[in-house]
């Protein structure tokens, strides 16, 4: 079942970044956020409101770091994915999404100085490589010029900003349960989107409100949101975090089908090559590795 639950979990996952491209034009990307996290919030509320109580003193010693990892998290990742699924297909940002592992490492290996083998960094060159052929559009003489698609810069940041709270978890309150510690930091994301969304709305047409654009703030609360959340802990907790973390390969693979069978969107030969360079240098870096110590420990 661990294992259904984790496929589910990439798919609804990905499915959030295809939803988001095609309901570009109809939400606006920070109020798309915003309704999504809200929404959420009140489905987990009456759940979440007792362990705030009990939790309080230790929600008020920690609320800079809680503060720090909200905005990241919730505010910051899907809210940096959503403006770039304005200017890039949901191809692309899945693709993207999928260099998170190295970019922990290269983070972690330069600013806090951990181990990081020879082999490791080949597998960062690998999947640099692969991620400049994805925003150059196989075109890597553009870089000369500088004319990157600025979606996938947006992208990247979203990249940026998981990669650092995945990082930053290591500073995660000890006393906070699971549930307690990802619904604080959806009221941080909620109430840090909240102005940042009425000022979005002085600037752009307000949201064009039909049966899909409902249904797609339902489903990004619900599937990629809560039940997301609730698949992953439990295919943590049977299978361990080497072996789930691998299932997160399985997004891209989702994306680009969703985004050619929904959107219409074309499947390029750079897209190939750049997928096959970050799966190469992700394997370098960081699947081999997990593979021997799931071999020792079975």
């Amino acid at each position: 079942m661990a294992y259904v639950l984790l496929c589910f979990t990439a798919l609804f996952w990905a499915g959030n970044f295809v939803l988001g491209r095609a309901m570009h034009l109809v939400l606006p990307p920070i109020t798309m956020a915003e309704m999504r996290w809200s929404l959420a919030l009140l489905l987990i509320l009456p759940f979440l409101l007792p362990r705030l109580r009990l939790h309080w003193s230790v929600i008020c010693r920690y609320w800079k770091r809680l503060l720090f990892m909200g905005v990241l998290s919730v505010a910051s990742f899907n809210t940096l994915i959503y403006v770039g699924l304005t200017h890039t297909t949901a191809t692309n940002a899945t693709l993207l999404q999928s260099a998170v592992p190295i970019v922990i490492l290269l983070v972690t290996g330069l600013f806090f100085k951990e181990p990081v083998s020879l082999r490791q960094w080949g597998g960062v060159a690998c999947s640099l490589m692969g991620v400049l052929t994805l925003i150059t559009a196989g075109h890597l003489e553009t870089l000369l010029h500088l004319s990157i698609n600025q979606g996938d810069l947006w992208v990247l940041g979203g990249v940026f900003s998981w990669a650092l709270y995945s990082i930053s978890l290591r500073w995660k309150p000890i006393e906070l349960d699971g549930f307690t510690f990802f619904g604080v930091t959806v009221v941080v994301g909620v109430l840090v989107l909240l102005p940042l969304s009425l000022l979005e709305l002085q600037t752009v047409a307000p949201p064009a409100w039909s049966t899909k654009s409902i249904a797609t703030i339902v489903y990004m609360a619900i599937c990629p949101s809560i039940l997301a959340y609730i698949f992953w802990n439990r295919g943590v907790a049977e299978l361990g975090a080497p072996k789930a973390g691998l299932f997160i390969h399985l997004m891209p693979l989702f994306g680009i089908v969703l985004s050619a069978i929904f959107l219409g969107e074309a499947i390029r030969s750079y897209h190939f090559v750049g997928m096959a360079l970050i799966f190469g240098g992700i394997y370098l870096a960081v699947v081999a590795d997990a593979l021997k110590r799931i071999q020792k420990t079975t």
